[in-house]
This record gives structure tokens, sequence and C-alpha cells, in this order.
């Protein structure tokens, strides 16, 4: 592959752009500063984000969508379970790749695959089932019996989560799978019970 030089022009006209880009980000950005309600929003996570079991992770994961929550305790649940569910869902996948590599696994990496499926799909269920009763019209109707409902299957979640783990915690169960595995499984814990 031939390269050929930049011709003075070109090279001043890209530096050009470039300069002329960054000022306008920063000209935009100095015009633009937060609003009041965004930083009211976002302060409000961070707020309800210090009870959580992990209030770092908490805060990180849900403050992006501080415009979407605004100061909804209906929403901020929602979207951690949300949240929770999709690390479920991407849990579940992993797994399912890391399954297929059939005889490339020892016996015991496959037989905790196969538990660590089957824990995932049952954590699914019951993140999936809070989601729907957070979001649900009984909320308003039963919020009591709907908080207390919402614990119980996200505690059966992270039960369903432990089971995996400990699939993968034996001495034996050494490698990339097992880091994997873990790795994974343990931040969908962490936000599972942030939830």
């Amino acid at each position: 592959m031939k390269l050929y030089p930049l011709l003075p022009q070109t090279a001043l006209l890209i530096t050009l752009f470039l300069i002329s880009t960054t000022l306008n980000h920063f000209s935009l950005a100095s015009h633009n500063p937060p609003s009041a309600s965004s930083t009211s929003n976002t302060s409000y996570i961070k707020e309800c984000c210090t009870t959580a079991t992990y209030p770092d992770l908490c805060f990180a994961t849900l403050a992006s969508y501080a415009s979407e929550i605004q100061t909804n305790p209906k929403l901020l649940s929602t979207k951690s379970l949300s949240v929770a569910l999709t690390a479920a869902q991407s849990a579940s996948k992993t797994i399912a790749r890391l399954s297929r590599l059939g005889r490339r696994l020892r016996p015991r990496e496959a037989a905790a695959l196969s538990e660590c499926t089957m824990a995932v799909a049952h954590s699914e269920i019951q993140l999936q089932r809070s989601l729907e009763e957070v979001g649900g019209p009984r909320v308003s109707e039963e919020p009591e019996m709907v908080v207390s409902d919402v614990e119980t299957w996200t505690s059966a979640a992270l039960t369903y989560e432990d089971a995996c783990m400990e699939e993968f915690a034996a001495k034996e169960m050494k490698g990339n799978v097992r880091i994997i595995v873990r790795r994974q499984i343990w931040k969908l814990c962490q936000l599972t019970s942030n939830a």
C-alpha cells in the first residue's frame, strides 16, 4: 500500500475543520449550561442511590436516565429493574455462547454452565415479573403489596444468581470460563441487589 503525503492545503483544511468543530462544541456547551431540572433530576438519583447496596454502581447505571426518571420513584424503580433485567439477558447470552464451546470445555465447566443457564433463566423470569408489577396498575391500588411482591421476586432472582456463582466457586474451577461467568454474574447480582 502506497501512502501519499498530504498536500499542505489539505492538511490546513483538515486542521481548520477540527479547530472549528472543537470551538463550536465548546461554544455551544458554554451557552447551554445544565438546566436546573436536569441538575435536580441527577441529584434525585444520586440521593436515592445512597441507600442502594452498591451506590456508585447505582448512580453510574441510572444517571444517564435522569431526564427520563426525573424525580419519580416509580420510574426510578422501573428503570433500575430494567437495567438488571438487561444484565440478566446479557449474562444469559454469554453463558449460551460459552456452552457452545462443546468439547473444549472440561466436564465440570459444562455442568456448571448448564446449571447457570437454568439459574439465570429463572432470575430473568423473577426480574421480568418485578418489572411488570412495578409498571402495572396494582402499584397505585396496593403499593405495600406490590413492594412486598417485588422484594420477594428480586430476592429469588438473587438466590438464582448466587446459585450460578456457587457453580464456579470450587477450587477445581479455573480458567477463562470461570472468570467470564463470575464477572458477569457478579455485576448482575449487584444490579439486582440495587433494584
